[in-house]
């Protein structure tokens, strides 16, 4: 059976309301040591900030002159991003993966009957390619082998072009 979302999200989500300070928000996310912040209404997603929206925002108060307390006196609802795309936690991981992938996005909601239950983020993504990669290590080292023969590797047909160059990350 393959791995679904649920396995890998992280399922203790911090969020804020609409109404929540921009200022509000970049502190959470730094005491958190997060990028991506879900909107909530009721434990509804209502859009999501990550960190680079806070600081396209400051920014653009730096070129207006308004710089000041922008951050205070301005809510996530004004630069929040609606209509965002979100993932069942059955989802399978490798779907979701590949989904991160072709649209670049940093992380997606993982929602059930409406209500949100974790997140899946492009370091998630990461941690399970360094297990994966603990496990083939491991494998080839039961195997007696101190080399990996990428022949006798199963490969996606893409990662060969990431392992001979043709193709950067």
């Amino acid at each position: 059976m393959p791995a679904v979302v649920s396995e890998i999200m992280s399922r203790n989500v911090i969020g804020l309301p609409p109404s929540a300070t921009l200022a509000e928000a970049r502190t959470l996310m730094q005491r958190q040591h997060i990028r991506h912040l879900p909107v909530l209404e009721q434990d509804r997603l209502v859009g999501l900030v990550s960190q680079r929206d806070i600081l396209a925002a400051q920014e653009s108060s730096l070129e207006k002159g308004t710089n000041g307390h922008f951050l205070e006196h301005h809510q996530l609802a004004e630069i929040m991003v609606t209509g965002v795309t979100t993932v069942s936690p059955k989802a399978g991981i490798r779907e979701a993966a590949l989904y991160l992938q072709k649209h670049k996005y940093g992380c997606l909601p993982v929602v059930d009957k409406g209500k949100l239950v974790g997140i899946v983020t492009d370091s998630d993504f990461v941690a399970v390619a360094i297990h994966l990669l603990e496990v083939l290590d491991n494998q080839l080292a039961d195997e007696g082998s101190d080399e990996a023969d990428l022949d006798d590797l199963d490969l996606a047909p893409d990662a060969q072009d990431y392992l001979d160059g043709s193709r950067d990350l």
